[in-house]
């Protein structure tokens, strides 16, 4: 892999050793992933934030290197595993506490945005197409590839900081990449936002790093989140192409067949315990379609709502907030359905979720079971 002069001086150690070791872990990267170059980046999006996912180590790491290193770029953060506002509520333990907390702390003091969001396609402005991004975030890094005209791989926690550190990512793969040599071709009529789900995980296990799809109208921003979601749990696939691709591209249906094999891969459970939505979080236009969804109903059984801070706030100005209140749900900020103690398999059982990033996680992660359903579905048999 070709590097500048100022890449290789940074890679000796002539900058010090926390810039060394970003740019060890991005040539190692770009030599895996047969990079020409490393190519500058204009925002770094990262993981590695929930305690429950990176753990004591990671911890100590971030808090070692937070006392000297810096990101060159627009940084932002996935969620991490509870909202400040209200951790007493939920009896969390002290030392998850703790650690989270020096987590979210390491990372302001590195200069990163705390976004706490798996949604940054929707709460900041998009840069120009083509620009070249590092986003860890499964969902967020399908959505800039296949939605915003970004282009990134999928990044991993260590590639992502090290490229914010550096502000460059190696030239390779879905950076370079415009082609796939498989479509599916949408044959489900009516589709609802689980339905988009289960073609984005079903496309996830045939696709390798691209996938054309074919056979899609009109999405709306629920339905492309959902896609993007349910990609990012079952494989290595990382943007949806739209259309029928090559005369010599490999056809696949996704047929009712197909859908209901998934929905049996993860629906565990009749009924669940509790409600969860928002995986990914949700934005306001998302919020305001529950809130009409709901036409006055409230929830049956306790019911968590995941959004952006800067979501929640907005929906409090509007009224949202209190009527989502009002319909007896909860209304979590910098935390998400997925891999958060905010679940507990002690004191629950089952959980009805609309979302197949939510389910596969809570299914593999959390280990309770699942109820799979729409979110029509779930107002219909769960609000009165």
């Amino acid at each position: 892999m070709e590097l500048t002069r100022e890449e290789e001086s940074a890679l000796k150690g002539e900058n010090g050793e926390i810039m060394q070791m970003a740019y060890r872990i991005l040539v190692a990267t770009g030599e895996t992933t047969d990079a020409e170059k490393l190519v500058p980046i204009e925002w770094a999006h990262l993981s590695g934030v929930n305690y429950n996912t990176i753990g004591d180590a990671g911890e100590e790491f971030l808090s070692s290197i937070s006392e000297t290193a810096r990101v060159k770029v627009k940084t932002t953060l996935n969620p991490m595993g509870f909202d400040i506002d209200n951790v007493s509520d939920y009896g969390l333990d002290n030392n998850f506490i703790s650690k989270q907390l020096s987590i979210k702390n390491s990372y302001e003091t590195m200069g990163v945005i705390p976004s706490f969001s798996c949604i940054p396609y929707e709460i900041f402005d998009i840069p120009d197409n083509g620009t070249q991004v590092a986003f860890a975030e499964s969902n967020a890094a399908i959505h800039a590839n296949s939605y915003d005209d970004l282009k990134t791989n999928k990044e991993s926690a260590f590639s992502a900081l090290a490229s914010a550190i550096t502000g460059k990512s190696p030239f390779s793969s879905l950076r370079k990449e415009s082609s796939s040599n498989v479509t599916i071709r949408m044959k489900i009529k009516d589709p609802n936002e689980l339905t988009y789900g289960m073609l984005g995980f079903f496309a996830g296990k045939v696709g390798d790093s691209s996938i054309n799809i074919s056979g899609l109208g009109k999405m709306n921003r629920r339905q492309r989140k959902s896609m993007c979601g349910g990609m990012g749990t079952s494989g290595t696939c990382a943007k949806f192409l739209f259309g029928e691709g090559d005369s010599d591209c490999e056809q696949v249906d996704f047929d009712e067949k197909e859908m209901q094999s998934v929905h049996d891969e993860l629906n565990t459970s009749d009924k669940g315990d509790l409600i969860t939505l928002g995986s990914p979080q949700l934005g306001l236009e998302e919020i305001s379609d529950l809130i009409n969804k709901l036409k006055g109903n409230s929830f049956k059984k306790r019911c968590m709502i995941f959004c952006p801070r800067p979501v929640k706030e907005q929906a409090r100005k509007i009224g949202y907030v209190n009527e989502l209140e009002r319909a007896g749900c909860e209304i979590l900020s910098d935390c998400c359905t997925c891999l958060s103690p905010l679940i507990n398999k002690d004191e629950v059982d089952a959980v009805t979720t609309n979302s197949i990033k939510g389910a596969f996680y809570l299914k593999n992660s959390n280990g309770v079971d699942v109820n799979l359903k729409s979110l029509s579905q779930i107002i219909e048999d769960e609000t009165r």
